[in-house]
């Protein structure tokens, strides 16, 4: 199985590992949208950790960031919180906590407007602002006056950069969500689906990836094909697919399969010498969401899909 290096924050799992924590997501019905920011924090670079979870009638919260500068440490600092229907005064506030034993961190978020249009996450009227030496390093949300009102301090003269999401979830067929190539970038509508083609004794499983509606990419035979790679080129960016979708052929009960789209360079780099996918996107055009390529950033996006029977 394909493995990514990011895991659940210990607030949203058991204390068991591996597939025991995957086991607490689905038995749970808790649905998780996790995304990694690197940014500048008290003159050190730092990854910000933010977590959505849904959970029943609740939504959660949770913000944390890497302490110890050591690359073996997995020390962190974080905050929680749970937004009950009944408890209005969480839908705002403030919380501070410590990184490295000596940096103080402050968060600060508003969700008593947020629109959550039945996701997991808001999609509007809201924010989330972490805060370190009267700098906002980073913002989420759309009510930025209001964050840098509530929390009196001036932007970060180093914009974040977001360099993973993972996201677990549900369906039989087909798989939904969306996907930015970055921060500031507009939203892209992904989809995966699981097809039966053929007829009689010759039917044989089939999967289509779209992005806003075209396909990228088209396997056949996934009996043979259920572990592999292809580049794809959408909106002048590279993207990497992997996949793994062994448990949803053979193993029995409730089981993910695990896809990766890994974006890299634009398309339109000199430096990209690899052929074309005959899938490639040659209908898209523009630029990467009106960014300037010089500056970017390679992304993951950990799709954790959960079939259900």
């Amino acid at each position: 199985m394909l493995q990514d290096p990011i895991g659940i924050p210990s607030c949203f799992s058991s204390s068991t590992t591996g597939d025991d924590q995957y086991a607490a997501v689905t038995k749970s019905g808790q649905s998780l949208f996790m995304s990694v920011y690197k940014t500048q924090i008290a003159g050190d670079l730092r990854c910000i950790t933010v977590t959505w979870f849904k959970h029943l009638l609740i939504h959660g919260l949770s913000v944390s960031v890497d302490g110890d500068d050591s690359p073996e440490s997995t020390e962190y600092s974080s905050c929680k919180v749970e937004i009950k229907p009944w408890c209005f005064w969480r839908k705002q506030g403030s919380k501070t906590f410590t990184i490295a034993g000596k940096t103080t961190i402050d968060v600060f978020w508003d969700l008593k407007s947020a629109k959550f249009n039945g996701e997991t996450e808001p999609t509007s009227e809201y924010y989330v602002a972490v805060v370190c030496d009267q700098e906002v390093v980073l913002l989420l949300g759309d009510l930025k006056k209001d964050a840098y009102r509530k929390t009196g301090c001036r932007p970060a003269l180093i914009d974040p950069v977001f360099i993973s999401r993972k996201e677990h979830i549900f369906g039989k067929k087909k798989f939904s969500t969306r996907l930015k190539f970055h921060e500031k970038g507009r939203f892209h509508e992904l989809s995966i689906e699981c097809k039966n083609k053929g007829g009689g004794d010759a039917v044989a499983p089939a999967m289509e990836i779209r992005i806003d509606g075209h396909l990228m990419v088209n396997v056949k035979h996934l009996q043979w094909k259920f572990r592999g790679n292809e580049s794809i080129h959408f909106s002048k960016v590279r993207i990497e697919v992997y996949w793994d979708i062994h448990d949803w052929l053979f193993s029995p009960g409730l089981r993910h399969a695990l896809f990766i789209f890994k974006l890299t360079v634009p398309a339109s780099s000199p430096a990209i010498s690899a052929p074309c996918s005959p899938f490639s996107s040659s209908r898209s055009s523009g630029s990467v969401d009106g960014f300037d390529p010089s500056g970017f950033d390679e992304f993951c996006l950990f799709l954790y899909a959960w079939k259900v029977e």
